[in-house]
């Protein structure tokens, strides 16, 4: 399949140009993917130009409606955007809820596929060594952007719980961070984390990621404010038990005790959930419920949800 990258998201003529040739095309459904208000000009401009061939049905595959570091101007962009939208597909229940804020025309929620771009899946000790880690210990995986509603002080200052400190446990952080890396590395400095925490704070290539999550025990996701995360579906992927907390739609994604932990967005709660899987599950203990759960997650469903729309 050839994909052909063609939109500009701040030059209005370049908008303009691409609505223009979606409308001269005339395809039967254009779906147009949708997370941050910052996109909407561009977004909501090409699907009225795109519209005016009375022909084109827009869906909208939402990921988020409302970001989680609010501004000013997103209820505005939000409002500019969902108008020429014909029906909406969105990620989780708590995403549905606010696109209904703001459109009340049909919308469906259906979960994000499993990510399947990474590769197969590998041995731990391939991933070990691959990573450059000794099999002495197990390993907790931080996946993804650094930014605070993402919680990775919580984790951080769940892991200096003192039950933790007789497990041979390392706490794996791999993630670009998107704001000031000082109070989280303060948390290390005060907990003299530095033989426990393994920053791998650069950039990810496609073809490493399964390294990282074939390498851990348990993927965690502390997040003080959710919708939903595309972590969850690579770590389904690759059957890997998670740890998140009770925000938004991650209860929705992994549900309690069987596809990992559902915890409150508190130090004391995760640290709690941490040692309950340290001290009482064997590596293995969620896979055949994990299995189960991630018939949820085809990529057909996503389709089925979308020609519902048709």
């Amino acid at each position: 399949m050839k994909i052909e990258r063609c939109v500009n998201s701040i030059n209005p003529l370049n908008w303009l140009k691409i609505g223009r040739k979606i409308k001269k095309e005339k395809p039967d459904l254009l779906i147009i993917a949708y997370w941050t208000p910052f996109m909407a000009p561009c977004l909501g401009t090409i699907a009225r130009v795109a519209k005016r061939n009375k022909h084109t049905k827009i869906i909208s595959l939402v990921h988020n409606m409302i970001p989680h570091e609010k501004r000013f101007l997103d209820k505005l962009f939000s409002k500019y955007f969902v108008k020429p939208i014909d029906a909406f597909v969105a990620l989780s229940q708590s995403v549905k809820n606010d696109v209904q804020i703001f459109s009340k025309k049909p919308c469906v929620v259906t979960p994000h596929p499993m990510y399947d771009n990474f590769g197969t899946a590998i041995s731990r000790e391939e991933a070990l060594k691959n990573m450059n880690l000794s099999n002495d210990f197990r390993y907790l995986l931080y996946f993804g952007l650094i930014r605070r509603y993402k919680g990775l002080d919580l984790l951080l200052e769940s892991f200096a719980d003192e039950r933790l400190k007789k497990y041979p446990v390392k706490l794996i952080v791999s993630g670009e961070f998107y704001e000031d890396s000082k109070p989280y590395l303060d948390i290390i400095e005060k907990h003299n984390f530095h033989d426990r925490i393994i920053l791998r704070t650069d950039f990810v290539p496609d073809d490493e990621v399964a390294n990282y999550f074939c390498c851990a025990d348990l993927i965690t996701l502390p997040y003080r404010d959710a919708t939903q995360s595309g972590v969850t579906q690579i770590a389904y992927y690759f059957e890997k038990p998670m740890l998140v907390t009770n925000v938004g739609g991650l209860p929705e994604i992994v549900p309690n005790r069987k596809s990992g932990y559902v915890v409150e967005p508190d130090s004391q709660a995760i640290a709690d959930a941490l040692v309950d899987f340290f001290e009482n599950k064997n590596p293995d203990f969620f896979t055949q419920t994990l299995r189960e759960e991630r018939k949820r997650f085809e990529w057909s469903t996503l389709t089925v949800a979308i020609e519902k729309h048709m």
